[in-house]
């Protein structure tokens, strides 16, 4: 332990200090306060309007151009299935083939039946014929000679009747190879050879044609109301007929080679999603798409008529929505950055450089900060103005 005095000595001294520190610090606030903050170096970009694109995304499912469910006319035993799963097929090709016997037998028989009908014919014919010389003759009676006129009649009808059937036999038969409806490509068999097949209530296999395929994709009733609005007052310009140029972006953000044309819009609205159902259709002669893919399609061919537009980095969020800042002069004349909420609407791509398109909040001729916007440490901070591009 110190001795008294020299502690006394310690806390005196120590409140000189203290006291010291406090008039320097009193004594260098004024200074460093006065210090006048250098105003932010920024770029502006006046306010113009201009017409620009207006694309769409939204995603899509693919499906083939015909789908179709492959199924036998006839009844049967499968002798053979004629394909490979997954094989591409041309129209007209046998895919399965019934037991063609019992058919070819079925043509036999009608073929035969109509020999006997035309025979049939032929001796009604004559015999009407010789009754019609006897009853000028007055040698028979004109019951017999009715009765020779309708047995000719009926036999005629019969012959007609044997034609249809032997047709029917020859339909049966070609029923029984269940030839492709279209080229495409046949997918897994779903009935084995030796199986007994009941006719068309039983599914055989699957085909589809993806020469073309069909994008299907919703669109909602509230983005169509607001298109709708904009095209009234003339901020939006549709494609004819409304037939957008569609564009496949794939999975991993590629876009397919070749563009197709938008060829359906539902007129009804989903009432589960609230959106009405379009389709396009999209050249596919290599197969690279293939029905069930998921995919997001870009349709294109509107345009923006009268268009403010930003760069997206100009465009900042303050959590209650978005703004921008604009380079005003306040009343001492010094030039400040003071921020204006704005309404955005789509991305738009100019230039390669992303934009967003402004609804509301700005004018023509107004000078928006686009470089800089970090340097601005508050509203209504001074700054130094330089137009983009200088």
């Amino acid at each position: 332990m110190y001795p008294a005095s020299i502690r006394s000595r310690v806390k005196h001294l120590s409140f000189l200090m203290l006291t010291l520190g406090t008039l320097s610090a009193c004594s260098e606030a004024p200074q460093q306060g006065g210090q006048a903050m250098p105003p932010a170096q920024v770029s502006v970009q006046q306010v113009t309007t201009q017409s620009v694109p207006f694309d769409i995304e939204l995603p899509a499912t693919l499906a083939g151009d015909k789908e179709v469910e492959i199924r036998s006319r006839v009844s049967g035993i499968i002798e053979s299935r004629n394909f490979e799963e997954g094989q591409f097929v041309k129209a007209g090709h046998s895919l399965f083939t019934i037991e063609l016997k019992p058919f070819e037998l079925a043509v036999d028989k009608a073929q035969a039946a109509l020999q006997a009908a035309k025979a049939n014919v032929d001796q009604t014919k004559r015999e009407s014929e010789r009754l019609e010389r006897l009853k000028n003759e007055r040698s028979v009676s004109k019951r017999d000679f009715d009765n020779s006129v309708s047995a000719y009649d009926i036999a005629v009808a019969n012959l007609e009747s044997a034609k249809v059937a032997l047709s029917e036999a020859k339909l049966d038969l070609e029923y029984a190879k269940v030839e492709a409806p279209v080229s495409g490509i046949v997918g897994r068999e779903l009935m084995s050879e030796g199986s007994y097949v009941s006719g068309p209530s039983v599914l055989l296999t699957e085909l589809t044609d993806i020469s073309t395929i069909r994008a299907r994709f919703g669109f909602s009733e509230r983005e169509q109301l607001a298109m709708r609005q904009d095209v009234e007052n003339g901020s939006l310009a549709l494609p004819e007929h409304n037939e957008f140029d569609t564009t496949i972006i794939l999975q991993d953000g590629s876009l397919y080679g070749q563009a197709g044309k938008v060829n359906f819009s539902d007129v009804r609205v989903n009432r589960f999603t609230g959106t009405s159902e379009l389709q396009a259709r999209i050249p596919n002669e290599n197969g690279e798409l293939r029905p069930g893919q998921f995919v997001r399609v870009k349709l294109s061919g509107a345009v923006r008529n009268n268009a403010i537009v930003l760069p997206q980095r100009a465009v900042l969020d303050n959590g209650t929505g978005k703004f921008v800042y604009i380079a005003t002069k306040n009343e001492q004349g010094t030039t400040v950055a003071l921020p204006a909420p704005v309404k955005v609407g789509e991305w738009v791509k100019l230039n390669g450089e992303n934009m967003w398109v402004i609804r509301e909040g700005l004018k023509e001729g107004q000078p928006v900060i686009v470089e800089g916007m970090a340097r601005i440490f508050f509203p209504g901070m001074p700054v130094s103005v330089s137009e983009q591009g200088e």
